[in-house]
């Protein structure tokens, strides 16, 4: 019996196991490759009326929502297949999951601020006028510096 055919490797794993055979074949990255391409395409139509309208086309945010969709499933698949997450140990769930978390409790966190800064978000809503005056106004041009910038010129 020839044991250096099935001895395992350093990594407690045998030659040929299914395992390297999960990343065989350029076919599997083809197929993202082109799932990539149908995404982006579907992503770039919802603001093109090329071939076709987008059907929410006067819904801003329909679109907007549909395209972070599309955003994170396109990053799923380039994580997954690209940079092989998907056939990592059980470990990159510990890595991932947290952050996930993380993210969206920030971002719940931070939607009150921002609705509250854009007056036209809730129908007209005034701020405070504490908050107004404690807001940061862009800076208005001064003649002087209009004047400055023609003498350079």
């Amino acid at each position: 019996m020839d044991h250096a055919a099935h001895s395992p490797t350093p990594h407690g794993t045998q030659h040929g196991s299914a395992h390297h055979d999960d990343h065989a074949g350029i076919g599997k990255y083809l197929a993202v490759f082109g799932a990539l391409c149908v995404l982006t395409g579907a992503s770039f139509w919802t603001y093109a009326d090329w071939p076709v309208r987008w059907p929410f086309h006067d819904q801003p945010a329909v679109g907007w929502a549909f395209m972070m969709a599309v955003s994170c499933t396109k990053a799923l698949l380039v994580v997954l297949f690209f940079m092989h997450v998907k056939y990592e140990a059980s470990w990159k769930y510990v890595l991932t999951v947290p952050p996930v978390f993380m993210s969206i409790f920030l971002v719940l966190a931070l939607v009150p601020d921002i609705g509250l800064r854009n007056r036209e978000a809730f129908g007209g809503r005034v701020p405070s006028p504490e908050r107004l005056a404690n807001m940061a106004m862009p800076a208005a041009p001064h003649a002087d510096d209009a004047h400055a910038d023609h003498a350079d010129h």
